[in-house]
């Protein structure tokens, strides 16, 4: 079956606040995920957005069809490389801060089978 997919990779988000929006997207049309992510008060539903908008783009470039004849075939949150940082502490010790990156994937593929 053929799909369309987009990556957006080193996101500075970490990966589990990132899964949460792609869980609630992932087997839905795309009209309809589309819909949930504009309306979600998350910092990463705009990210996700913007992946899932280029899938589309792709899609249309590959002629498997518009918005509202896909669904969402894949979704996934890998972690990406993790930014390591020091906090100054009293009495000259310091803790470690761990600023997370992903990399975010979302395919798509036609609800239906489009004859060329």
């Amino acid at each position: 079956m053929a799909e369309a997919k987009a990556v957006l990779r080193y996101v500075r988000m970490t990966p589990r606040k990132v899964r949460m929006v792609v869980n609630l997207i992932r087997g839905r049309d795309v009209s309809e995920a589309l819909t949930v992510l504009k309306y979600l008060p998350r910092a990463a539903a705009p990210v996700v957005e913007k992946v899932l908008h280029s899938a589309v783009a792709n899609a249309g470039q590959q002629e498997l069809g518009d918005a509202e004849s896909l669904k969402i075939s894949r979704a996934y949150v890998d972690g990406g490389p993790v930014l390591k940082r020091f906090r100054a502490r009293s009495m000259g010790r310091a803790n470690p801060i761990h600023k997370r990156t992903s990399h975010v994937t979302i395919a798509v593929s036609p609800t239906k089978e489009v004859s060329r």
